[in-house]
Parts: structure tokens; C-alpha cells; sequence
């Protein structure tokens, strides 16, 4: 089995019953009697409690909308992925060997469900304070600055409220292809502004090419 004892080192929490982090690093391809699709779902509930009453005591001020959006863009796969990856997560999952080959270490649904489950384990065993103080350090390490403006990448919604105001329509996206393996799957895509090309982007996913073609035509338009 891997030595998780450096990952209990980084998380600053030694678990009491080692099944549980067993458990919560065990993928389903690697074929156990368990797995952590049950501490992913338990993990997934705690983090959202514990980021909203973190977010409602950082901002005193602030109206459920903002809150709201700040906390959609910390909790989602991206913004757990890249939690997992301070700790060096994907270095102590259990997964099948065709996984392994399959970058499954690096994949961000991997990370990220791996990560929810660690925190549903913690949870289980030591409760929420602890699983919160987990939560908390590693939430303020990845992001030295939390606010709106910092965190919100949306560059799609910033660019249909732009178009809007200045042409008075809304872009379209336009799937022009995709390249690589199944595994390594990239996506182009191109915005149609006014029967025109204003922009073209690859991502690892369609809504990751939107994203960053979204960004370049916000930059040629505002530029």
C-alpha cells in the first residue's frame, strides 16, 4: 500500500483509524470491496458548509449574491483540484494500473473527488472543527486574496454583458474540432461576433476552450 504519512504530515492530521484514509484514497478502478464515492458525497456537503460560514464571517458585509458567487468559485472541481495538488494528492491514490496509464494522477475529477473524500474522512473521525482548520489553511494558501474580482472567471458572462452594451446581441460559440487522444482530448473553439470570427481558443474541455476564447475577445475588444 502507499505511505500516506507525508500526506498526514501536510494536512497536519494523523487519522486514528487508517481504513478511513484507506478508504478516501481508494479509486473504484482499483477494484476493493470499498472505495471513496461514499466520503466524496460526505466530503462534498462539509466543504460546502465550511467555505459558506467561512465566506459569511470574511465579508460581514456583504449580500447572499456575492457570497454565493464567491463560494461557486472556490467550491467546483477546478477550485478542489487545485487544493489537492498543494498537498500532492494524486501521489497517494490507489487506482488500477489501466488508470495509472491513463494520467488518471492528474486528472482534475480524480483530484478533486479524492479531496472531498479526505475531508468526509476527517469529518467522520474527528469532526467538523478539524476538518475546518484543514479546509481553512489550505483554502488561504492556494489563494493569498480572496474576493470577487480575484476569484471570478467568467469571462464568458463578462463578455455576453459587454457585447450586449456595445452590438446589442450576445456571441455565439462554434465548435470548430478536436484533436489528441481520448485521454489528451483538446477542444477548439471560435466566437461569432456580428457574422465574425472574433476570437478562437483550445482547452481541455469545451467549456474550458469557451473560457479562454471568451478572455482573448474581452482583451481585443476592451484593448
Amino acid at each position: 500500500m502507499n505511505d500516506y504519512s507525508q500526506l498526514e504530515k501536510r494536512l497536519n492530521y494523523t487519522f486514528n483509524n487508517k481504513q478511513l484514509i484507506i478508504e478516501a484514497l481508494t479509486h473504484k478502478s482499483y477494484k476493493k470491496p470499498y472505495n471513496n464515492e461514499r466520503l466524496e458525497f460526505l466530503g462534498d456537503a462539509v466543504l460546502d458548509l465550511i467555505v459558506g460560514e467561512y465566506l459569511f464571517s470574511k465579508f460581514p458585509g456583504s449580500n447572499e449574491g456575492i457570497l454565493s458567487k464567491i463560494r461557486a468559485s472556490l467550491v467546483n472541481e477546478s477550485g478542489f483540484t487545485l487544493l489537492a495538488k498543494e498537498i500532492n494528492l494524486g501521489e497517494y491514490i490507489y487506482l488500477s494500473m489501466a488508470e495509472e496509464n491513463n494520467n488518471g494522477r492528474n486528472k482534475p475529477s480524480l483530484l478533486s473527488n479524492a479531496f472531498e473524500a479526505i475531508i468526509g474522512a476527517v469529518y467522520l473521525e474527528a469532526g467538523l472543527n478539524e476538518a475546518k482548520q484543514i479546509t481553512i489553511a489550505l483554502l488561504e494558501e492556494c489563494h493569498p486574496k480572496i474576493d470577487l474580482k480575484t476569484l471570478s472567471k467568467d469571462y464568458k458572462t463578462a463578455l455576453q454583458e459587454l457585447t450586449q452594451a456595445t452590438h446589442g446581441v450576445t456571441p455565439s460559440y462554434e465548435m470548430l474540432g478536436s484533436s489528441g487522444p481520448d485521454h489528451k482530448k483538446e477542444f477548439e473553439i471560435a466566437i461569432i461576433l456580428d457574422d465574425q470570427t472574433i476570437a478562437t481558443a483550445k482547452g481541455k474541455s469545451k467549456k474550458d476552450a469557451q473560457q479562454k476564447a471568451a478572455r482573448i475577445a474581452l482583451e481585443k475588444l476592451k484593448g
